[in-house]
């Protein structure tokens, strides 16, 4: 397969992909190496920015996929929105921050936490994709959970440890567990 030909064939798979891609699935498609599908990519990805196109090639949640351009946001959200919020509430996005940065954790913990019962807003990330079940915990038998790919990926993240530290935006603050031990005092 020719460099014009692989480029031609991951661009129509990325194409018509709902979810990042692996340089592995890439290559096991277009039956070439993982390394050339990596050159590849990156190539396309470059060559994309040198050309001012309105979208981007990235790699996030262990794969790679097409994402609007940030400096097309605005006509972006206009066009998918038109008109209807569909954004979580003040409740779900700190429910969903505690998840994130404490992960597996149970939904009492959560709400110990959060001060509040979250049970209903944890319904709705759970029914949103953004959050899932992440086993039992020993101790107690409660429900863990844990951030998803498809949360990672609506934040343009590779992995969770790429969440921003906390402790910068809290004063007198350097660790999580103060961070939260001062949420549940």
């Amino acid at each position: 397969m020719s460099k014009v030909e692989l480029n031609q064939a991951i661009e129509a798979i990325l194409m018509v992909v709902d979810e990042p891609v692996s340089e592995l699935i890439l290559a096991q498609v277009t039956e070439t190496t993982t390394e050339e599908i990596s050159s590849a990519l990156v190539e396309l990805a470059n060559s994309y920015v040198e050309q001012g196109r309105g979208f981007e090639l990235r790699h996030v949640a262990g794969g790679w996929r097409y994402y609007s351009h940030p400096d097309q946001s605005a006509v972006v959200e206009k066009f998918v929105l038109d008109g209807q919020q569909s954004r979580l509430t003040q409740a779900a996005l700190e429910t969903l921050a505690v998840i994130a940065y404490r992960q597996p954790i149970s939904r009492a913990r959560v709400s110990a936490i959060r001060g509040v019962n979250v049970e209903a807003v944890m319904k709705t990330l759970v029914t949103r994709g953004l959050a899932e079940e992440a086993g039992l915990e020993p101790e107690s038998g409660a429900i863990l959970y844990r951030t998803t790919s498809f949360f990672l990926e609506k934040l343009g993240l590779n992995e969770v440890s790429d969440l921003p530290a906390l402790a910068p935006f809290l004063p007198d603050v350097d660790t999580l567990d103060e961070v939260l031990a001062t949420l549940t005092d």
